[in-house]
């Protein structure tokens, strides 16, 4: 059979979600019951596998509001879900914190490292749930070090790791893992947990997330106890459904959280997550999950053809 939609070559955020679509639920009704979306993390439970993004640099949406961070941290503690934080100063992530959601901080990989040793000091210090480095800003359009919002950043190395891991107690975290070979340096490297993404298409023809995960989880998900997550075009609950089946042990919705963040704050998010949270729960019982454990990934059709 034909691929179900024409990849556009350059555009990864549009090969992505056409990859996404390409797969396909079968229906697995006969002795299955209303699911169970709980989800263990690092000692901790929680009601949902669907998670808030690493967002950066968020708004003011509204008169009389609090910025975005803020919004969607207080929807992730009402939701029983993780929250995750990207780049900003202390004080802000102290501020967000204060909101009571379990936050993992993602720091940039500044130039600057004693900048980076300060925030994941600050973070454990006040009570982050984990720690982790941002890797896919490492260069820039043109190949070199890339600058955001006015900061250097630099490149990472197997060894940087290493020493991440071993300067903190709390989970560390990898976010911008898009092979094999960097997922396998990580876990070697003791990291806890890895996000498999490609921030949004900064690399033209990047694979998708969903199209490397299996192999990811083939090589590191059982072997050393290491965690991934997924984002990128996790846009409905039967997305998050499908990234769980490959592997992922939880999924962080972005880009199509902002509308409803933007136009009805907190409640906007809740909504979003709730809405995600329903069509997941029936994805798990048409197919007969009862649990995340037992979301089965031969559930899953590829391009039309089995996938496993």
């Amino acid at each position: 059979m034909s691929e179900i939609k024409k990849y556009n070559p350059a555009d990864a955020n549009a090969n992505t979600r056409a990859y996404m679509d390409s797969i396909w639920v079968e229906e697995r009704l006969l002795d299955a019951v209303s699911p169970d979306l709980t989800m263990e993390l690092y000692g901790k439970t929680f009601k949902t596998p669907i998670m808030t993004p690493a967002f950066s640099h968020l708004k003011f949406y509204g008169e009389g509001r609090k910025n975005g961070l803020m919004e969607y941290s207080e929807a992730a503690r009402r939701m029983g879900a993780v929250n995750w934080i990207g780049m900003g100063e202390n004080e802000e992530f102290g501020e967000i914190l204060s909101v009571g959601a379990d936050t993992i901080r993602i720091v940039k990989p500044y130039a600057d490292d004693s900048k980076v040793a300060d925030q994941f000091a600050y973070a454990e210090k006040k009570g982050a749930f984990a720690i982790g480095v941002d890797i896919d800003h490492t260069f820039g359009s043109d190949g070199q070090d890339d600058l955001v919002v006015g900061e250097r950043m630099r490149p990472q190395t197997t060894a940087d790791m290493e020493a991440y891991v071993k300067g903190t107690k709390l989970p560390f975290i990898v976010k911008g893992v898009l092979s094999v070979r960097d997922a396998v340096k990580c876990a070697e490297a003791g990291v806890k947990g890895i996000v498999v993404s490609h921030h949004h298409g900064r690399l033209p023809y990047a694979v998708p997330p969903l199209m490397v995960l299996p192999e990811i989880v083939r090589e590191v998900g059982g072997k050393y106890g290491m965690k991934i997550f997924v984002d990128c075009s996790i846009d409905r609950g039967s997305d998050a459904y499908k990234a769980l089946a490959l592997g992922a042990d939880a999924v962080s919705v972005g880009r199509a959280m902002m509308p409803a963040l933007e136009s009805r704050g907190v409640e906007g998010v809740m909504e979003k997550i709730e809405e995600m949270n329903k069509e997941l729960a029936m994805t798990m019982a048409f197919t007969g999950a009862k649990t995340l454990a037992e979301i089965d990934p031969t559930t899953l059709w590829i391009n039309g053809r089995h996938a496993f």
